[in-house]
């Protein structure tokens, strides 16, 4: 059975950082689109940053510059490093994976394109 669980949210000043956490369980694709989605109340989910099973990783423009993708294979866990947060960053936090390549723009992808998810973490930015 294929469990995400995120961890790691929580509520910072403009400019702090947060790492996001997802520990992965099943998830045994060798070929995989592993993706962080944020969610504001009331808004479509949208993407953010996206790694695939080649090793490439793709940022939203909105965050390029700020956070980083990455994953331990050992644990396994996919990991985003947030930097520089701004109040527009608050959201809820997402990972999400499945088998299938990642759109060439992180924007582009789709709440629907992904049967793997985990419950999300919320993510608060005061100014």
């Amino acid at each position: 059975q294929v469990q995400f669980v995120e961890s790691g949210g929580g509520s910072v000043q403009a400019g702090g950082s947060l790492r996001l956490s997802c520990a992965t369980t099943g998830f045994t694709y060798s070929t995989y689109c592993m993706t962080w989605f944020r969610q504001v109340s009331g808004k479509e989910r949208e993407g953010v940053a996206s790694l695939d099973s080649d090793g490439i990783k793709r940022y939203a423009d909105f965050v390029k510059g700020r956070f980083t993708i990455s994953k331990d294979v050992d644990t396994p866990t996919l990991y985003l490093e947030m930097s520089e947060l701004r109040p527009e960053d608050t959201a809820t936090y997402f990972c999400a994976a499945d088998f299938r390549w990642c759109p060439v723009r992180v924007e582009a992808s789709k709440e629907g394109d992904f049967a793997h998810w985990g419950q999300g973490t919320q993510v608060s930015v005061s100014v």
